[in-house]
């Protein structure tokens, strides 16, 4: 198997980012990450997936895409989840528990309201 170049690398990058997943041209309204590094599980990052799974189900949310992620680097407010809406800012979510995440999922999620009072920061670390 050939080696890949970092140009292959870029192309690939480019292709996956002008894919996307979430907006009327992607398959999604919403990404949700949870933060599932060390740190986070051992916080309860899990729970918060469970219960994230749960509410998708429960109200049969077939456009909402969960995922998971390794650490976010910010171990002492674990567990957090990144959500994402189409056209939207992202928003980092710290210190959760379940309920808080129910919450979250009801008013950012299905209300599109950010719930400010949980909210670490807005806006992507990633690189343009």
């Amino acid at each position: 198997m050939p080696k890949l170049s970092i140009e292959d690398l870029i192309k690939i990058r480019k292709k996956a980012k002008s894919a996307g997943i979430l907006g009327k041209d992607g398959t999604y309204n919403a990404k949700i990450t949870v933060h599932m590094g060390t740190c986070g599980i051992a916080a309860g990052a899990r729970k918060i997936m469970d219960t994230l799974m749960n509410e998708i189900e429960k109200r049969e949310k077939h456009d909402i895409f969960l995922t998971t992620s390794g650490c976010a680097g910010l171990c002492s407010h674990e567990p957090m989840v990144t959500v994402e809406l189409a056209r939207k800012t992202p928003i980092k979510y710290i210190d959760l528990t379940p309920e808080k995440a129910k919450e979250i999922f009801q008013k950012h999620i299905i209300d599109s309201l950010p719930v400010q009072e949980f909210a670490l920061a807005a806006g992507s670390e990633r690189a343009i």
